[in-house]
């Protein structure tokens, strides 16, 4: 590399500069791209807000197209974070050539407009609604009852309702506590049925005033609720409809064989939430 700033050193100055500029609305393109997804997001929780009964008629849809949406800011994220190092390497590049004072400037315009735009694609991400939405949600279930994945192995998982003790938003953690009675109440007792557990191990239950706070889970549906008189959950077929008279859904449990045949089973809504994904029983 040149030690001084001669013709030749200018020339590759020019060259490194027109990259800096390339590079600078690359990362700039990248910044709208991301406004654009977060707008698109966005628009997809005002209308979940304003229609709930849409959300119960097409959840699958809806969760598919958010997962899409937070993939492409994902990788939209990964670019940025790629370009913004190549402006970096290049900008160590000029300083260590020696640029005139001219050069210097232009790249300190170019350093402030990348930190501009990266300090509000940061501001656009980690505002989003979606995110504080999620959290403030996982915030206002202390107190309530919810499903909980408390065990998992290779073979099968093991869900049960427990009661959520306190959510911290900074590890992203539930701390639940099994309320079903042992065979004493010991205090080393109630302190084994305290967890800790991740956001995706939690799914909340339907309002237990509010039978249009459930999904509609239609004739077929496989679906996971509570056993009768437990307070365990499994794997069940919905058989039917649950009427609004009594808010009850039928369902027929998996191994639930009577004589041959599984027996039909009454389970209030508020104790049915849909299937996780890849569910082991």
């Amino acid at each position: 590399m040149l030690s001084s700033v001669g013709g030749g050193s200018a020339g590759g100055g020019g060259a490194d500069i027109a990259g800096l500029l390339e590079k600078a609305k690359e990362l700039d393109q990248l910044k709208k791209d991301q406004d654009d997804i977060v707008v698109e997001i966005n628009k997809i929780h005002k209308k979940v807000l304003a229609s709930p009964d849409m959300v119960d008629k097409s959840v699958d849809a809806i969760l598919l197209k958010l997962r899409g949406l937070y993939a492409r800011a994902k990788e939209l994220s990964e670019n940025e974070i790629s370009a913004s190092n190549a402006l970096i390497g290049l900008l160590d590049g000029l300083l260590q050539s020696g640029a005139s004072t001219a050069q210097k400037k232009k790249i300190e315009v170019g350093e402030q407009k990348k930190k501009r735009i990266k300090s509000d694609t940061d501001s656009a991400r980690f505002s989003a609604a979606s995110m504080r939405n999620q959290l403030d949600q996982a915030a206002s279930l202390k107190g309530e009852q919810v499903a909980a994945r408390v065990k998992s192995d290779d073979e099968k998982d093991e869900w049960f309702v427990v009661k959520v003790i306190h959510f911290d938003k900074e590890t992203k953690e539930y701390e639940v506590l099994d309320e079903e009675p042992g065979d004493d109440e010991e205090s080393t007792q109630k302190y084994e049925r305290k967890y800790k557990l991740p956001m995706s191990y939690i799914i909340p239950f339907p309002k237990k005033g509010d039978p249009s706070s459930a999904p509609d889970f239609g004739q077929g549906r496989q679906v996971l609720a509570v056993y009768p008189g437990t307070t365990a959950l499994y794997r069940a077929t919905v058989a039917s409809h649950h009427k609004r008279k009594s808010d009850d859904y039928i369902l027929e449990f998996d191994d639930d064989e009577e004589d041959g045949s599984l027996p039909q089973r009454a389970v209030p809504f508020y104790r049915v939430v849909a299937l996780p994904e890849g569910h082991r029983q």
